[in-house]
């Protein structure tokens, strides 16, 4: 592997890590606002979105990693 792919690989677990704790914490939030129902249920869709967009995001990066720790 040369050193940018290293470098590149470095950066997207870097990426994923910081991501996957935020996606945890937005879990929880949602969570959160869930059992609380039907209290602040006009902030349900605002934080489902948020929350389902950090997941997309989070498995765009790993498939990115994926495609270039297969092509080493």
């Amino acid at each position: 592997m040369n050193e940018s792919k290293e470098k590149t690989v470095a950066e997207l677990k870097s990426q994923i890590k910081r991501l996957n704790s935020k996606a945890g914490q937005m879990k929880m939030d949602l969570h959160d606002l869930a059992e609380g129902l039907p209290k602040d249920y006009e902030k349900l869709m605002e934080v489902a979105a948020k929350t389902y967009e950090i997941y997309h995001q989070l498995e765009q990066l790993k498939q990115q990693l994926k495609q270039l720790e297969c092509h080493v």
